[in-house]
């Protein structure tokens, strides 16, 4: 049994019990160090541990992180790292910093979690780039269609020293927010219930037509409408019930967003068409950032980082043993045991999906936007010189084989 399965086996009574005594951060990244079978009793020992750890000295700065709709148990099947951060930078400060973990939407969620740590409601925040975009549109520059080939394309960009330039910088400046760390995946289309008893889908014209949820990007507007794919908003908290009920054929979003949100119930297909990024990143208010001493920004940094080389490997492996994002899944999979089939589409046809809507061969659409961009960035084609960092790397590359950088060193 995973350890998501194995947390779900505590009663909410239970987790309540341990929540009243030593505080949500304390059970949640307490919960986050359990391997294996997790018992209450271990659980117990867990929480009460990381609480003595981390009252054990006065913080300096208590700072709250916002986490959308994360908790222990969905971290362990979209691996974030949020609290893997969180935990380490408590350490690495002995302390100095202590970190007030909110998550399950209790105070922000992906619409407006980025926008929170801009107001200083909350001090870090975790959200999808693409859910973020509405109040940070610079966030828009990750979401050229077919930009990145992989996601070890998507790696080495966030570790390249380019990523401060063409990235971290321009948001910090026009937005206010310091990017600290980011999982990566990209998005495809997760079909829901009027795709159950189609065959899987092996072209792309079979998905021309149908209606599909969209995200906070402007840019994924762009690529859907240009496929034929017809963006429709719908917030993500509202997406399950969106497929559920037939309001829209499929959602644009990624494989481990399916699983942690427990939308696999409702998707029956999830095609991996790959066209744009799905970045669930973590960061901060800049001018807190800015405001603290040099010894503790290089240890958010340096936890960043490490948090960085964890996703890294983390959701590599927790997309074959946890998800289930092979064809076919893996048994005792969430994509095995709630039949969704996993469509992967040939190299012809994302081909074909690349010459319908990428700015490399239909650059007309992207204009507009592209010289927004490019005029918020300082001036750098974000296009093309992101398109070539990500090409940096052989395409084969595997994404756990990506040399991890401190990108900020240059």
């Amino acid at each position: 049994m995973n350890a998501s399965k194995a947390l779900a086996q505590i009663s909410r009574r239970d987790l309540m019990k341990l929540t009243g005594t030593y505080g949500v951060s304390s059970v949640v990244m307490g919960a986050a160090t359990l391997t294996g079978a997790v018992t209450l009793p271990s659980l117990a020992r867990a929480v009460e541990s990381t609480y003595d750890r981390r009252y054990g000295t006065e913080a300096q700065h208590t700072l709250t992180l916002g986490a959308a709709g994360f908790n222990q148990r969905n971290l362990l099947i979209e691996r974030a790292g949020v609290l893997e951060f969180a935990r380490d930078l408590e350490e690495r400060t002995d302390g100095a910093i202590r970190i007030e973990f909110i998550g399950d939407n209790q105070i922000c969620g992906q619409l407006n979690c980025l926008e929170k740590a801009q107001l200083g409601v909350v001090d870090f925040y975790a959200a999808s780039t693409q859910n973020s975009a509405g109040s940070a549109p610079y966030l828009n520059v990750l979401d050229y269609a077919y930009m990145f080939r992989s996601r070890a394309d998507q790696y080495h960009f966030l570790y390249s020293p380019e990523s401060q330039r063409l990235l971290r910088d321009p948001l910090e400046a026009r937005h206010g927010v310091k990017f600290l760390f980011s999982h990566a995946e990209l998005r495809g289309l997760q079909m829901g219930s009027s795709f159950q008893e189609r065959e899987t889908v092996t072209q792309l014209e079979e998905l021309f037509g149908t209606r599909n949820r969209v995200t906070g990007t402007q840019l994924g507007r762009i690529a859907m409408n240009l496929m034929n794919l017809n963006p429709t908003p719908i917030a993500w908290e509202e997406t399950l019930d969106g497929l559920r009920q037939g309001l829209v054929d499929g959602a644009e979003t990624w494989a481990s967003a399916v699983a942690y949100a427990n939308m696999s119930p409702v998707v029956s297909q999830s095609v991996d068409l790959k066209f744009f990024c799905g970045t669930e990143h973590t960061g901060m208010n800049a001018a807190l950032f800015d405001s603290m001493s040099g010894e503790l920004q290089d240890a958010i940094m340096e936890s960043a980082y490490l948090t960085q080389v964890h996703v890294q490997a983390a959701n590599e492996a927790a997309l074959v043993n946890t998800v289930g994002f092979t064809d076919p899944p893996m048994p005792g999979t969430i994509f095995a045991e709630n039949d969704v089939r996993v469509a992967r589409l040939g190299e012809d046809q994302i081909q074909i999906a690349r010459e319908m809507c990428s700015p490399e061969y239909n650059p007309e659409p992207w204009a507009e936007w592209r010289e927004r961009l490019n005029n918020w960035s300082g001036g750098a084609d974000t296009y093309q010189e992101i398109f070539d960092v990500a090409r940096q790397i052989p395409e084969d590359t595997l994404a756990e084989n990506v040399e991890p950088r401190r990108w900020w060193r240059g």
